[in-house]
């Protein structure tokens, strides 16, 4: 792997407590890790996982324990929450972080954006509603004077944002296809993902992303056992295993309940690092170092939190910088 490849942990809303959120975050740190992700949800996945904090405060608290940079991974920007408030969270975590945060925007999920009872809008229509939210949110950072502003999917009348850091935030977007990926390589400072595709990865950069940063984030299942590793990652964590869009159209947790009753154990075992073997959880990140990502994120599913962290600051994140694997 090559020195400058970071490698960062990634913070899971949907399973842990604010409590362990910010443990973990301290813990990353002690242990090397380079940089955070937090991911922002109003429900969890299924009921199995059962969390969900707001993740600003939570983002509050770990600027306290933790100095590493953080990014959202991801916020959406449009339905649950207007891009002018995310603007102002943004802005205020950022100078609580001391300019080391990035806001990680996606297109979002129905999962979470249809609480208020708004139409869950086509994808065509969601790229194009975060592009206009993006244009008002740094507008928001940047410019001196109250902004209005009048568009196709959002009003804003003389706001000004009154709390922000000294350089305006940079902005990070999802793409899981090549639609949203053509987006964020046009409007983006960076460029998020949960796949080693390099096909996209290579569209992101051919399409405007030219050097912009490119992070990627994955699951282990970290156990005293493979076998326990696998158990635990199908029991908390198998909506994972759910191909194409279902993902962004399924409304509760009790629906991804019902589709993930479709993924086996044996698929579950076949994707996922488990277990407390250094050489596992290392494979692990081989396909998102040769497909070229600059930042990889890796999160723990499960209880044992503290001891993935050991083996990782011991074993697996030492041998990561020194073997260029």
């Amino acid at each position: 792997m090559e020195a400058t490849v970071k490698i960062g942990y990634f913070l899971s809303s949907e399973e842990y407590t604010p409590a362990q959120l910010i443990e973990q975050a301290r813990l990353a740190e002690e242990s090397g890790f380079d940089s955070l992700w937090i991911s922002d949800h109003y429900h969890p996945w299924n009921d199995e996982q059962g969390q969900s904090a707001f993740v600003w405060s939570t983002i509050g608290a770990i600027s306290q324990v933790c100095e590493l940079p953080v990014t959202t991974a991801v916020t959406c920007p449009t339905v649950r929450i207007h891009p002018a408030v995310i603007a102002q969270a943004a802005a205020t975590s950022a100078v609580l972080l001391n300019g080391r945060f990035t806001l990680g925007i996606g297109s979002g999920e129905a999962l979470n954006e249809h609480v208020l009872g708004d139409v869950w809008p086509t994808v065509d229509v969601r790229l194009e509603m975060l592009e206009e939210a993006v244009e008002i949110m740094r507008r928001l950072w940047t410019e001196d004077d109250f902004v209005s502003h009048r568009g196709k999917h959002y009003t804003v009348d003389t706001a000004r944002i009154y709390t922000r850091p000294d350089s305006p935030l940079p902005i990070y977007m999802s793409g899981f296809g090549p639609e949203a990926t053509d987006v964020a390589a046009r409007i983006a400072d960076g460029y998020i993902t949960t796949s080693p595709d390099q096909d996209l990865l290579q569209r992101f950069r051919e399409h405007g992303g030219g050097d912009k940063p490119a992070q990627a984030g994955f699951k282990v299942s970290y156990a005293p056992t493979q076998e326990e590793g696998i158990e635990q990652a199908h029991r908390i964590w198998r909506n994972s295993g759910l191909p194409g869009e279902l993902a962004q159209v399924l409304p509760s947790p009790r629906h991804f309940e019902q589709a993930s009753e479709l993924v086996t154990k044996e698929q579950t075992a076949g994707s996922v690092a488990a277990g407390p073997k250094a050489d596992d959880h290392l494979e692990a990140f081989k396909p998102y170092v040769e497909a070229g990502f600059d930042e990889i994120y890796v999160a723990n599913m499960g209880p044992h939190s503290v001891d993935m962290m050991q083996l990782y600051r011991d074993d697996v994140l030492p041998e990561l910088r020194r073997s260029g694997k």
